[in-house]
C-alpha cells in the first residue's frame, strides 16, 4: 500500500464483524449478548471517515473508541485513575489521562471526533459535559453519543422483577444519576440536530438482558441466555436502527 493510500484509509472504521468479535463481555452470544447490541448500533452511526485525533470521555476500561477506529490515536479521559494500566489502555495508539469531563484539559477544537458511550447518564453537570466535548471539538467533527433512552427500565417486564434487583438498586451500582435521555432532550443539550441514530435492545431481546443482570446464579443466567438464544438472534437480526429499543447511539456532526 503507498503512502497516499495508507493517508486515505488511516482511522477509517473497523470492519463490522472484526469489531463485533472484541465483544469483551464473557459469553459474547449469551449473556453477553446485549453489548453485541450495543456495539452494532455504535458501528451503524460512526462515520467511516479517516479520522487522525480522538478524543474518548469515559472510556474507562472499555477501549471501544480504539477497536472502532483503530488506526486513529486515541485520547481516552477518565475520573478513575486505576484505569490508567487496563490492557486497552497501553496501546501506543492511545493515551490514557485522568481527567474531569466537564473541565477538559485541551485546546479548542483539537479532535476530529468526540465520543461519548453511555456516559451522559453518569454525569450531574452534564450540559458543562456537552459544553467542553463541543469546545474541543474541530468544526464538522462528530459527536458520537450512547445511552439509555425514554424506554429504559429495569426490568423490563414486571414478570421478571421477583428475579432481579430493583431499578434504584442497579442504577446506583452502575453510577446513573438519570435514566437517559429522549432524543428531543439530548439535543437541547448539544443545541443542533442530531444527524443520523440507531436504536439497540429491544423488547425480545431485552429478556436475555435482564436475565444477565438478575440475581440468578451465573450458571442459572447462562442457561436462561441460552435457551433465549434463539429468541434473541432471530430479533437481533430482524432489528431496525429506527425500530423501537431501550438504549439509542446518535452521532451529531459540529456545524462550521
Amino acid at each position: 500500500m503507498t503512502t497516499v493510500e495508507q493517508q486515505k484509509t488511516a482511522g477509517k472504521k473497523e470492519n463490522l464483524g472484526r469489531f463485533l468479535s472484541h465483544n469483551p463481555f464473557s459469553y459474547a452470544l449469551t449473556m453477553g449478548f446485549f453489548y453485541r447490541e450495543k456495539m452494532r448500533a455504535i458501528h451503524r452511526i460512526s462515520p467511516d471517515l479517516p479520522f487522525k485525533e480522538i478524543l474518548e470521555v469515559g472510556g474507562g476500561q472499555g477501549g471501544l473508541t480504539a477497536l472502532l477506529y483503530p488506526q486513529a490515536q486515541i485520547t481516552n479521559i477518565d475520573l478513575d485513575f486505576k484505569y490508567a494500566n487496563v490492557p486497552c489502555n497501553q496501546q501506543e495508539k492511545v493515551r490514557f489521562i485522568c481527567g474531569d469531563a466537564t473541565n477538559l484539559p485541551f485546546e479548542n477544537e483539537s479532535f476530529d471526533a468526540v465520543t461519548m458511550f453511555d456516559v451522559l447518564e453518569h454525569i450531574p453537570d452534564h450540559q458543562k459535559a456537552v459544553s467542553e466535548a463541543l469546545r474541543v471539538l474541530k468544526p464538522k467533527g462528530f459527536l458520537l453519543v450512547s445511552s439509555p433512552n425514554e424506554n429504559w427500565k429495569f426490568p423490563y417486564y414486571g414478570v421478571m422483577k421477583p428475579i432481579c434487583p430493583p431499578e434504584a438498586e442497579v442504577m446506583a451500582e452502575w453510577g446513573h444519576v438519570r435514566r437517559g435521555y429522549t432524543i428531543e432532550e439530548l439535543t437541547g443539550l448539544i443545541g443542533f440536530p442530531c444527524q443520523s441514530s440507531a436504536t439497540f435492545i429491544n423488547p425480545l431481546t431485552v429478556l436475555c438482558h435482564d436475565v444477565a443482570f438478575s440475581r440468578l446464579s451465573p450458571l442459572k443466567r447462562l442457561f436462561f441466555c441460552t435457551a433465549l438464544s434463539p429468541l434473541t438472534w432471530v430479533s437481533y437480526w430482524l432489528h431496525k436502527p429506527e425500530s423501537l429499543g431501550t438504549e439509542t447511539a446518535y452521532a451529531w456532526q459540529k456545524p462550521v
